[in-house]
């Protein structure tokens, strides 16, 4: 992974030959206690979904981001760090718990950008059109897979917190109210639409 700095990408990984990583609620929540001490202060999160066997998040690059990781014996940025110890750190408490031994996740955590075309090219309505697609395939995870009747009845992502059912502080809304075009008033009605097959390959 690579990350620079203002720039908006999909971050996602599963389980290991897409095992559970999840067991109970409890789990979810010791995830999101290491996802605020080692990714919340090295980017903007925009969104996030926590499934049984996988996650997401829509983040925004900051400084800190693409900063290098001081005297690291092989150079690394300060968020690829931060999603390492996250990844480590929940694994070690979950085998410790479970009493497993092993990976948990699959190796290589994926990092798709959603705001550059090209390294040299931008064009600002593909940029909003493929960090939107995410924001709302993010939230619809759980409802696609059947796991909930609504998105709102899924307590492990941010939809709740951009539709005030919760007061969650884990996300920058703002990032996505004006960098995506996320319209407040309609932000409930248009997360229910349909996304095409062709658009979410954009986003992996």
């Amino acid at each position: 992974m690579h990350f620079i700095r203002e720039e908006i990408y999909h971050i996602y990984n599963r389980g290991n030959q897409k095992q559970t990583i999840f067991y109970s609620r409890e789990n979810y929540l010791f995830f999101l206690t290491k996802v605020i001490k080692f990714i919340s202060p090295r980017c903007d999160i925009i969104n996030w979904s926590l499934m049984p066997n996988h996650f997401h998040f829509l983040i925004k690059a900051t400084d800190v981001s693409e900063m290098p990781v001081p005297k690291a014996v092989i150079p690394i940025q300060m968020l690829t760090e931060g999603i390492r110890l996250l990844l480590s750190s929940y694994t070690k408490g979950l085998n410790k718990q479970l009493n497993l031994s092993g990976n948990l996740f699959q190796q290589k955590t994926k990092a798709k950008c959603t705001s550059m075309v090209s390294d040299t090219l931008k064009v600002s309505d593909t940029m909003e059109n493929h960090s939107t697609i995410a924001f709302h395939y993010i939230h619809q995870n759980a409802w696609k897979a059947g796991l909930v009747e609504r998105m709102e009845d899924w307590e492990f992502s941010s939809f709740r917190d951009y539709c005030g059912l919760r007061n969650g502080t884990l996300c920058n809304k703002d990032v996505a109210y004006h960098l995506l075009n996320i319209d407040k008033e309609k932000l409930y009605s248009d997360s229910y639409n349909t996304i095409e097959n062709s658009k979410v390959k954009l986003i992996f």
